[in-house]
């Protein structure tokens, strides 16, 4: 595994696109749309059986013969409301303002490589709900296949109710949903056939773990690379899962987590990137 941190060091960053979704946006709301990351890092083995490690991560728009870009992951609709404090206990407040845009870490990374118009298919599940149909039209919007979107009639689909205050804090309210619930045990071989033959799969941790085992497994036995972004889940990251990454993405408050070091600093962000990059070779090494 190579281990790419996303703030400072090991990643390049294009600018963020504009927002994907089809409504009115207030531009008080921040869409926390993920970037392309593009590493720059040295890798000390080929990413997947091209002997060019970098080559799979060059952006060429022909559909038609290029490898896609798959990303396995959550979809959400994100609810903002924007309201001068907190309510109280038993306390009824009203909003200045509130907007439902799509968004999920898994949806925001496909739109990015829709938009850049490189093939790019979704892994996902959303609900028989208003909130499925807006992240759908969305993800067609963005230009993203949806052949592997599952939609689920015993789970809503997942969303997040963001409250944001004026003095520039904000609490969020997550509802897993189908994001979380409803994976079937096993994927479908459907689903697997995607990620065998893509050029380079992305997954979060707003997803079972024990579905990204599966997908991170599939993937290496095709020589297909994974990128794994730490955040999502507050819990450890599975040993089974790690060894079948080769790149962990976190940010600060992830690396901190993974690794029990301080990262306020670059010198202490460049230490806790070294341990964190010592554990995961030493799991591969394991497997």
């Amino acid at each position: 595994m190579h281990f790419g941190y996303q703030k400072m060091g090991g990643f390049s960053t294009l600018s963020a696109p504009k927002p994907w979704h089809n409504h009115h946006h207030n531009p008080a709301i921040p869409h926390q749309l993920a970037a392309i990351k593009i590493p720059f890092v040295h890798f000390s083995r080929p990413l997947s059986r091209n002997p060019n490690p970098f080559s799979c991560f060059a952006l060429d728009s022909s559909r038609e013969t290029s490898p896609p870009l798959v990303v396995v992951g959550s979809a959400n609709a994100d609810i903002y409301v924007e309201i001068d404090r907190l309510p109280k206990e038993g306390e009824t407040v009203s909003a200045k303002t509130g907007q439902t845009l799509a968004g999920g870490k898994g949806a925001n990374q496909a739109v990015c490589g829709g938009k850049l118009e490189y093939p790019t298919y979704f892994v996902g599940q959303v609900g028989e709900d208003a909130h499925g149909k807006l992240i759908t039209e969305a993800l067609e919007g963005g230009g993203v296949l949806l052949d592997r979107l599952n939609t689920v009639a015993d789970a809503p689909t997942g969303h997040a109710v963001v409250m944001l205050q004026t003095d520039g804090q904000n609490s969020i309210i997550i509802v897993g949903g189908a994001n979380m619930d409803s994976w079937p045990k096993t994927l479908p071989e459907e689903d697997l056939e995607v990620v065998k033959n893509a050029g380079i799969v992305l997954l979060q941790r707003e997803i079972p773990d024990y579905v990204n085992i599966q997908v991170a497994k599939a993937a290496r036995s095709a020589g297909v690379p994974v990128i794994l972004d730490a955040g999502g889940l507050d819990a450890p990251i599975p040993s089974e899962l790690l060894k079948f990454i080769d790149i962990l993405s976190p940010n600060e408050t992830e690396l901190a987590r993974l690794t029990n070091m301080p990262t306020e600093s670059f010198e202490q962000i460049s230490q806790a990137v070294d341990k964190c990059h010592k554990m995961v070779s030493l799991l591969q090494a394991d497997c």
